[in-house]
């Protein structure tokens, strides 16, 4: 099962309090404090690792708590610090607050590390309170609190190329087509449920990843058909490809309400690398195949058969020299 989205709670570790204790010693009756300080709590982290690609056991366990220093003891011996705990996560996955609205994490690459709870300090023992004129103190401190935090999990996919458009365009029949990924395909809308990714294989030893992300639909920036669920893991993406349905009734409005989707989840997102890509000219008759309405959008436009094949060496030519110059 793909989960995107988790919120859990984590705390680090209380640092131990420190020790009130005097030497005790045969023929030394008034030895002085010896109380050791208590030890630091352990912090948390997150770690990123390409062995995920889901959030899902963060349903089933939502506390992770790291360990609490321990006391000081006697004759100085500072107390053991606590033991860290290390959250393992996809790589892409954004960490949150949720109480303070800010980002703590951004993990984009395999095995990255970031603390985002630090354990307490250990307290004073009363070795640290004598003085000329207290010569016995009683005194010790206890640990401090370590941070406590709530925070959101938000799995956004990584890839070179993503795959937008409307349910049933063709997206998991490309992806299929390019790449040995084997995303389900039916005749339905909203078949894709979760992004898939693909490794499009090139000429000359190179590669890259191809995102088929799950149909959008109007209103998807309002959270419309798991619109923001879909939508956030396009934000990931170096180029983006619009694939429109050539049969639509009018595709130039479908690649307008796509761009309108995405500038209002996100301004930056229309700002990548882009190109449209119109799906289905197996389709029709009328040879060359031309959209005139769309050629006013800046971006260049390719028209492919996904089901066929037509086209898609020199769409994957044309995304190359996108992606690496060539």
């Amino acid at each position: 099962m793909f989960v995107d989205y988790a919120e859990i709670e984590v705390a680090a570790g209380d640092g131990g309090r420190g020790a009130i204790s005097f030497h005790r010693e045969k023929y030394v009756p008034k030895g002085g404090p010896d109380g050791g300080d208590g030890g630091r709590g352990g912090d948390v982290y997150v770690c990123a690792s390409a062995n995920l690609a889901t959030l899902l056991d963060f349903r089933y366990k939502r506390k992770y708590k790291a360990e609490h220093g321990k006391p000081g003891g006697k004759n100085n011996r500072f107390g053991h610090n606590g033991q860290s705990i290390h959250i393992s996560l996809p790589v892409g996955t954004v960490v949150r607050d949720i109480d303070a609205s800010k980002k703590l994490a951004d993990l984009a690459q395999d095995e990255q590390e970031i603390m985002i709870c630090k354990g307490g300090k250990g307290g004073r023992g009363n070795t640290h309170f004598k003085s000329p004129t207290n010569q016995t103190p009683r005194k010790a401190e206890p640990g401090q609190p370590g941070e406590r935090r709530r925070i959101s999990l938000e799995l956004r996919s990584i890839a070179d190329v993503g795959l937008v458009g409307f349910p049933n365009v063709g997206k998991s029949t490309l992806l299929s087509r390019v790449s040995a990924a084997h995303p389900k395909i039916a005749d339905y809308p909203f078949t894709t449920k979760a992004p898939n990714l693909g490794i499009v294989p090139l000429p000359g030893y190179k590669s890259f990843v191809m995102a088929d992300i799950p149909g959008l639909i109007e209103g998807a920036h309002d959270g419309k058909g798991m619109g923001v669920q879909f939508l956030r893991h396009i934000q990931r993406t170096r180029v983006i490809l619009y694939l429109i349905d050539v049969t639509s009734g009018d595709p130039e409005k479908d690649f307008q309400v796509l761009k309108n989707e995405m500038a209002s989840f996100d301004p930056e997102l229309l700002k990548k690398p882009s190109l449209i890509v119109l799906n289905k000219v197996d389709l029709i008759p009328e040879r060359p195949v031309q959209i005139k309405g769309l050629e006013n959008s800046a971006l260049e436009i390719h028209y492919i058969s996904a089901a066929t094949g037509e086209n898609l060496d020199e769409l994957l030519k044309l995304l190359a020299r996108i992606l690496f110059g060539k």
